[in-house]
């Protein structure tokens, strides 16, 4: 048997966010005897487009390594990576039975097309929901309407729908999707990959935030600030950062930190693969989540929180989405209000005066990644899932 996750919503390899989850759902599904097979379908210039990591095989239809300077030869390799998904698949359900396609995209028409392949190989086709259907579609009504319209086709062309939140299982409930083929996933982590053993990348002190570098949806500004308010109690501590950032966010960050006169206590990293970030994530004393409570935060969970847990370090999260429902304040970790930068702080200089008490709570967090938030436990039930449809 094998399980096919197909879309343009991640990159692989390597990528974000969403490259973590896929990459966790692959090694569970591995590692209960089923073959993954990745189909990254969307439109990347790469030197290497297909490869295996860790057992799991993955491809990029697209199959180019540059750009054309023609208009029409570019139109046409778009337009012939159909014909090379549709013989991939083939290929894959002729070897090794596919028993489900796990669609990831935000395009109504590659939701179509994953529909034809899961009809084509006779298998279920499962929608992955990490984030709010229509948060891309709140700047006008026509966008709303298109919004709704591209959530209910998809919603009615699969057979199950795995989702990152309660709220995402009680969204589509409430448009009349049967509970039987709604499944909450919670965020998922390999809990191994954050126990390695390597050299500290940094020779001091450092409290850690690795995600997007945003002041509106992760309110990096917040942090900031509230990391100049203990920086003279606490001189030998750094903040480092790493993540994307749009060259205008970049300037808003370097603004903010000379303003505040940081520039020597703040590290914005550059561009890391995958297991480079790895490293700065486990030996940071501090690791920190901060975001704003919009209608992204109020679906998803974010990732870089079970990362964070999965190393036995401190961990400071705001108040966000559905994360209280898993996270308790001082007892697995510390929690504040979105947007409370003094808050925030009180929060930072309590770990760091007493580290030994707050190195008690992250170790207590981190049984939450052997369980719950664990990608093997996770596969486990969404095998079951599959079957049961």
């Amino acid at each position: 048997m094998s399980f096919v996750i197909f879309g343009d919503a991640f990159t692989f390899p390597e990528g974000s966010a969403a490259t973590n989850r896929v990459y966790t759902y692959a090694k569970g599904f591995v590692e209960h005897g089923i073959s993954v097979h990745i189909v990254c379908f969307r439109n990347d210039y790469l030197d290497k487009y297909n490869g295996e990591i860790n057992g799991i095989k993955y491809y990029h239809p697209f199959g180019q390594t540059k750009r054309s300077k023609y208009f029409i030869v570019r139109r046409w390799q778009k337009f012939i990576k159909y014909f090379k998904t549709i013989k991939l698949l083939k290929e894959i359900n002729k070897s090794d039975k596919v028993i489900a396609i796990n669609s990831w995209t935000l395009l109504l028409f590659s939701e179509l097309f994953a529909f034809f392949l899961a009809k084509y190989t006779r298998s279920n086709l499962i929608s992955e929901h990490s984030e709010h259907p229509l948060r891309n579609y709140q700047s006008s009504c026509l966008r709303k309407i298109q919004g709704e319209t591209k959530s209910y086709l998809g919603a009615k062309l699969c057979d199950g729908i795995f989702c990152i939140s309660q709220y995402l299982i009680d969204f589509y409930k409430s448009k009349g999707v049967n509970s039987k083929r709604l499944l909450l996933v919670p965020s998922t982590v390999d809990p191994k990959r954050f126990s390695q053993t390597s050299k500290k990348p940094l020779p001091f002190p450092y409290i850690g935030y690795f995600g997007s570098l945003t002041f509106d949806r992760d309110n990096i500004d917040v942090l900031i600030k509230a990391f100049s308010l203990i920086t003279n109690k606490h001189p030998e501590v750094h903040l480092v950062m790493g993540g994307f950032c749009s060259d205008d966010e970049k300037k808003k960050i370097e603004n903010l930190i000379t303003e505040l006169k940081l520039s020597f206590k703040v590290d914005i990293l550059k561009y890391l693969t995958r297991e480079e970030i790895i490293k700065y994530i486990i030996h940071a004393d501090i690791l920190i989540m901060v975001r704003a409570p919009d209608l992204k935060s109020q679906a998803s969970f974010p990732s870089k929180l079970t990362e964070y847990l999965a190393t036995s370090k401190p961990v400071v999260t705001v108040k966000v989405g559905e994360i209280s429902d898993y996270l308790i304040n001082g007892v697995n970790s510390f929690i504040v209000e979105p947007g409370n930068g003094d808050a925030l702080a009180e929060k930072l200089d309590y770990i760091l005066t007493d580290y030994d008490t707050a190195l008690q709570i992250g170790r207590k967090g981190q049984e939450l990644t052997q369980t719950i938030f664990n990608y093997n436990f996770q596969a486990r039930r969404m095998i079951d899932f599959i079957n049961s449809l």
